[in-house]
Parts: structure tokens; sequence; C-alpha cells
């Protein structure tokens, strides 16, 4: 029988893996990080923006090595795991004047992707100092933006790449597993959304989403090179009611199992949330099942 191996989603053909078996054959002093290189050129295995996806093609190897297809040049160096190694963002002293006055009094409200920037840092603090959950790095394509009123930041959101298996959304959408796996870069997942706790100003959470359903997209486009045209989110139940989200025309779509995505048992591991989502265009269903 013809060996299949898949990896994130990807099925790697018997033919491909004999590839890696020739190619680590003829190159034996390169070295991992080279050969993922090498590797991902040859198949042209790269993101929308155009880079290459090294870090999937060294997992991928060593998954293969580790089942026995491949045999992999000695490790040269430890690499160190800076995210693991990452210290906890620097605690900042924020403009914590009141906000409590009607949101048409508050004036333009100024939103600012802030990843990749000198304010990204504040972000990171105001995150892991307010918010319930704290900070954490996010890993693959993400966007931060802070809102300022009048120059003082009121708010916090961070987005990134969606979850690879919620089955209350896959049935909304429609989707089978081809299509979601085409498709579910198109997803941007709302991880953090955080009023700051001296705002007190009605209807401003419901008018922040609506105003980042329009900007998410464009600034999505501009970074990573390919649009989204879904937005989703967890609500925990027992600590929120999710009234800004429905308010802003997000649907609740169901609930999670609890089990997380590595649950090696059908038990709940972990608190069950609600799922909300929101199209980003009438034919969403469409985009998504091409």
């Amino acid at each position: 029988m013809p060996i299949e191996y898949r990896y994130r989603g990807r099925t790697i053909s018997e033919a491909e893996i004999a590839f890696l078996r020739q190619f680590i054959a003829e190159h034996p002093k390169l070295s991992r990080c080279a050969l993922s290189r090498h590797v991902c050129e040859a198949w042209q295995w790269k993101q929308a923006n155009g880079a290459l996806r090294e870090i999937v093609c060294r997992g991928l190897m060593l998954a293969l090595e580790r089942a026995g297809h491949i045999e992999l040049p000695p490790i040269r160096f430890k690499v160190r795991n800076h995210l693991a190694e990452r210290a906890r963002p620097e605690p900042v002293v924020p403009d914590n004047r009141p906000v409590n006055e009607p949101l048409s009094e508050l004036g333009k409200l100024e939103f600012q992707q802030v990843r990749r920037t000198p304010q990204e840092a504040l972000f990171n603090s105001l995150i892991e100092q307010y918010h319930y959950l704290g900070y954490e790095q996010p890993v693959g394509e993400h966007l931060k933006y802070l809102v300022s009123a009048r120059g003082q930041v009121i708010a916090c959101l961070a987005w990134s790449s969606a979850p690879r298996h919620l089955a209350c959304r896959d049935r909304f959408i429609g989707w089978n597993a081809d299509a979601r796996k085409r498709n579910l870069h198109l997803l941007a997942y709302n991880t953090r959304f955080l009023i700051l706790p001296w705002v007190q100003v009605p209807h401003l959470a419901s008018h922040v989403l609506g105003r980042m359903a329009k900007l998410v997209p464009r600034d999505w486009q501009q970074l990573y090179a390919h649009p989204v045209c879904w937005l989703e989110t967890f609500i925990d139940p027992t600590r929120f009611k999710g009234t800004c989200y429905r308010a802003a025309n997000w649907l609740l779509l169901g609930r999670t199992t609890g089990r997380g995505h590595n649950a090696r048992t059908k038990k709940a591991t972990q608190p069950v949330k609600e799922l909300f989502g929101l199209p980003l265009t009438a034919r969403f269903r469409h985009l998504l099942s091409e």
C-alpha cells in the first residue's frame, strides 16, 4: 500500500517522502533549518504573503522522522524556544482618567493597528494587566489594535488565525473537510477584547466591533496578502452574555464541547464556550466553499 502522511492539513505523498529521503542523502552537510528552506522552495510551500513555511516544514520533517519515514541529520545546536522563554509584558502606568460620557460626546475614535510598531508593547502590557485571561503571544497571522479617544487609549482588540475544527461553525458555513482545509485562512478569530476598566461608555463595545468588521479585512489583506470574509470569537457564558457581539449583529452559532483540540477522550477538559460568528459578505458561503 502506498505511503501517505497527513500533517497540518496537508497530505504528503509517497513520492514527496521519497524526494525528502533523496534530498537529505544528496545534501549531508545541510542543517535541518537549511533543509526546510530548500524543501519549501522546491515545493513552493509559501504563505500568501510569499514567506516560506519553514517552521511548518521543519515540524513535518521531524514528524516524518519520528514515524520512521526519513532520517534527518544530527542536531547541530539547540534552538531556543523564545516563545516559552519570553518574559511577561512589562507593566505600564496608563492614562486612567475616568471616561464615562455618552458615545456621541467622545469625538472621533482612532483605531491603530499596532503589531510591529512601537505601540505594540503598550498593547501587550494593557492586556496582561487588565484582561482576565492575560497576554499570550499569538502564533501565526495576527493583528493588534488600540482604540483611542482624544489621545487616551480606551480599548484593545487582538485577532488571529481561526481554530481548525469547530463543528457548529463548519455546519453553519456548510463546509466539508476539503473546503475547510482550503479556506480556513479566510477566517479571523477575535482572541482578546478589552474595554479598559475606567471606561464606562454605553454602546462603546458594539460600536468598536462594528468598526472592526471593516478594518480587519483591510489590514489583513495589506499585511498577509489575502482577504478574510468571516470573523468569530468565543464567549465564556459563566462570565459574559455576549451582549455587545449580539448588538453588532454577530450570530450565536452554538457551544463548544469543552474537549479542546488535543483531547484524548470525549470528556470535557476545558470550560464550555459559546461561539459567535460574523459573515463579512452575503457571499461568504460561496467564497468559503470554493
